[in-house]
């Protein structure tokens, strides 16, 4: 953010629909407010949470924490009650903070746990704002001198197999993320980045505050993403930059169609997906809306996010997720017959650790630093990393390995299946694929045609027992598909 202060002090760096910081208002912001935090009680090594949506306040607060050197631990406000004082006592917080916006959910939670309304004169470019009282028995973490040693940011994963981990992000993670984005020309300077992927999620932390702020851009902020809100924000702000998750480019085409309404504005110049798999059908369904190339990449939160992204300068007609980016290193552990692997990971993105749990970072991070993400990829010899599936989540059907995501893909194509999620159900001696899928408004599901659709693009051995039609798929705020949510209620037998 410094350089930009000084060079463009006027430029809006952070906006939502009810007011924007330029740069220069931005500095003075996050100075007032990590002046109000001390006053507060708070310490370099303190873990604060912040139960909140993207906004303009929610991104001063983050940027406050990280300038005394205490741990933000962003939470997204939907959560429920209890997920939320599992965090607050997971990360020994210090104080937690209720960032009331355009949604009730904060405040009630807020409210809900004997929060106060905090005074606004001492908080002015925050808004209006709960503060939970002082935990006076939590212990500060040390403070390091160097940016690869302190933490700044602790974020809860709604992790695959059901349990949250609290990864530990450095300074120098985040900070080379922005560096990744600015070498790839994914951000420039001037830039105009739609907000609408929470801030409490990784994805959203890297490339909608710490990337753009780093690289002199302007980020519109958005709480929930609503397809006619988006539409209608490319053109009136200009937008240059979009990141979303597949879910969320499928309800906004579905939308435009639905309204007869174009989503081709000449500003637009950089398009991302990520987050979840992208199907070839959706990428192409994007790119005829949108008029220009929808970019994939894959990481996680572990990897600060970013491992692999297809280059803006050789866009891909493949779901490939991209070569990995400069200055990290990828290898295959534990190849399987058909050429795929684990995919191991080692660079400056590689977290820390998780918080509390040196046993669960050994299992994850090796003693030579390859961080194991658990994820089945291959990569083509021109380097392109495909990514097949969970190692954790393969199913194994008749003896033969059926990865969901190339299920999931082949359902998605169906023009009645807006999304899918595949995960397996045990029987006797075997495992059987079971499809949960959500259906576009205004259609219907025809099953006796999906499987003769079916059966021209799996192996009978892909093919699923069941399939199984839900008025909406279990997700994280994210977007990203909760399948442990979906085995757990598979099991129960409430599905």
């Amino acid at each position: 953010m410094g350089p930009w202060v000084a060079s463009h002090p006027d430029r809006v760096a952070v906006m939502d629909a009810h007011r924007a910081l330029r740069y220069g208002e931005l500095d003075l912001a996050v100075r007032e407010t990590a002046q109000a935090l001390t006053a507060l009680g708070v310490r370099g090594g303190d873990r604060v949470v912040l139960v909140t949506e993207n906004s303009v306040g929610c991104a001063v607060l983050l940027l406050a924490l990280s300038a005394i050197d205490a741990w933000s631990v962003p939470v997204n406000a939907r959560l429920s009650a209890r997920e939320i004082a599992n965090i607050v006592e997971h990360a020994g917080a210090r104080v937690t903070f209720y960032l009331d916006n355009d949604f009730p959910e904060a405040r009630e939670h807020g409210l809900a746990r004997g929060a106060q309304w905090a005074d606004t004169a001492a908080w002015p470019h925050v808004g209006k704002l709960l503060v939970s009282a002082i935990d006076e028995s939590a212990v500060a973490e040390p403070v390091a001198a160097e940016a690869r040693e302190q933490v700044a940011a602790l974020i809860y994963t709604t992790g695959t197999t059901g349990a949250s981990k609290a990864v530990m992000l450095t300074h120098a993670n985040l900070m080379f993320i922005g560096h990744s984005n600015r070498l790839q020309a994914r951000v420039q300077a001037g830039d105009r980045v739609y907000g609408v992927l929470p801030i409490s999620h990784v994805y959203g932390l890297s490339v909608l505050l710490v990337g753009p702020v780093s690289n002199g851009a302007t980020v519109y902020y958005e709480p929930r993403f609503r397809p006619e809100k988006l539409a209608r924000t490319l053109v009136e702000e200009q937008l240059t930059v979009l990141h979303g998750v597949p879910a969320m480019y499928a309800k906004v085409i579905e939308w435009s169609r639905a309204q007869g309404q174009s989503l081709r504005t000449p500003s637009l110049r950089m398009a991302q997906s990520g987050g979840a798999p992208l199907t070839a059908s959706l990428k192409a369904s994007f790119e005829d809306a949108f008029g220009i190339v929808l970019h994939n990449g894959y990481g996680m939160t572990e990897t600060s996010p970013t491992v692999c992204q297809t280059r803006v300068d050789a866009p891909r007609t493949d779901c490939s997720v991209g070569p990995v980016v400069p200055d990290v290193e990828l290898r295959l552990g534990s190849p399987l017959p058909d050429g795929s692997g684990e995919l191991l990971v080692r660079g400056p993105n590689v977290m820390k650790g998780y918080y509390r749990r040196p046993d669960l970072t050994a299992q994850t991070i090796d003693a030579d630093g390859w961080l194991h993400t658990g994820d089945l990829a291959r990569i083509d010899p021109d380097g392109a990393v495909s990514i097949v599936g969970r190692s954790k989540e393969i199913i194994i059907h008749s003896g033969f390995n059926v990865y969901p995501e190339e299920v999931e893909q082949s359902l998605n194509a169906f023009p009645a299946v807006l999304q899918s999620a595949v995960v397996g159900r045990a029987t006797e001696g075997n495992e059987e694929v079971i499809a949960f899928v959500e259906v576009r408004g205004g259609m219907t599901l025809d099953e006796p045609a999906l499987r003769t659709f079916l059966r021209d693009r799996l192996s009978p051995y892909k093919m699923p027992a069941e399939i199984r039609v839900v008025a909406q798929l279990p997700a994280a705020p994210s977007g990203k598909i909760l399948k442990a949510k979906l085995r757990e209620q598979l099991a129960a037998g409430n599905l």
